[in-house]
């Protein structure tokens, strides 16, 4: 009876130390979340928010624009952040006013992606009413990308910028070539559901995204499309070119970012992955279980 009794002991004892650890498998139908966080690199402002949400130590996916000239500052955080799955973010557009950038090849180097001072067009319509030549862009993705390499990064996947870069089949098939000549992931070649808060007014962008999680499909991948950035002077002068909205008194674009950085800090997004209402993955993640066999083109990307 005594060792029985030490054997019932010792099974409540491991029945009490396991059960914490039986948690996640009540949790194994949450929803998977990947939040991908664009435009890294952009600005000062916007890797600040990037090392804000990084601090969180929650996995996420950022894609990095390797033309603009703060990737530098982005490739450092990234390095101290294992935790965040790395993409390029492949530009072949440069939106704001007054603040421009070009083709890392140069306007020599790819004549036909730029105006008349060497910067890329400024909107998806411009672009494809140019004369731009498809060998000079798959170049200039593929110098994107070899950057980003050389960056002592691991690179997971790609992504277009404004959608840019596969607007058309033709661009498409670029896209994936090069993507493929690199061994990467595409964005949106997983079967994720898309979802952004880009277009949700500032003040319901938390809301929103809370509303969408809880509805959340458990049969895919979600994929949250977010732009964060800081509120400062340099965010204040930034205007969009192709998005009035976006430019309206008290819900411009760096209202509009610092709205989604303060969402995505949020004590309620904080508790949804602490309990496991939700489950976070990453583009690293979605590659090394599918493989890049598994990708399959979708019917209609969505704008980015």
């Amino acid at each position: 009876m005594k060792r029985l009794g030490r054997i019932v002991t010792t099974l409540i004892v491991a029945t009490a130390v396991v059960a914490p650890r039986l948690l996640p498998a009540q949790r194994a139908d949450a929803p998977e979340v990947l939040f991908r966080l664009d435009d890294i690199g952009m600005n000062h402002s916007v890797n600040l928010a990037l090392e804000q949400v990084a601090k969180t130590g929650m996995p996420f996916s950022a894609t990095v624009l390797f033309a603009c000239p703060w990737y530098q500052e982005a490739v450092e955080i990234l390095k101290k952040n294992p935790q965040i799955a790395v993409g390029v973010h492949l530009a072949l557009n440069s939106e704001w006013r007054d603040y421009r950038w070009g083709p890392v090849l140069g306007m020599g180097g790819v004549p036909s992606l730029v105006d008349s001072v060497g910067y890329f067009l400024p909107s998806t319509r411009a672009f494809l009413a140019s004369k731009y030549d498809l060998r000079e862009v798959e170049r200039e993705l593929s110098a994107q990308v070899e950057r980003a390499m050389r960056s002592g990064l691991k690179i997971s996947f790609v992504d277009a910028h404004m959608g840019m870069a596969w607007a058309t089949p033709q661009l498409r098939e670029v896209t994936e070539r090069v993507a493929k000549k690199y061994g990467l992931g595409i964005s949106t070649y997983f079967g994720e559901s898309y979802f952004t808060l880009w277009g949700e007014p500032v003040a319901a962008k938390k809301s929103a995204l809370l509303a969408h999680l809880a509805k959340a499909p458990r049969d895919t991948v979600n994929l949250i499309e977010v732009h964060v950035a800081e509120r400062t002077p340099e965010m204040e002068a930034i205007f969009d070119m192709n998005a009035s909205a976006q430019n309206a008194p008290d819900a411009g674009v760096v209202a509009h970012r610092n709205a989604e950085l303060h969402t995505i800090l949020s004590p309620e997004l904080a508790e949804l992955v602490r309990s496991g209402k939700i489950r976070l993955v990453t583009y690293q993640q979605l590659v090394s279980r599918a493989g890049l066999a598994g990708m399959k083109r979708p019917s209609s990307p969505p704008n980015q």
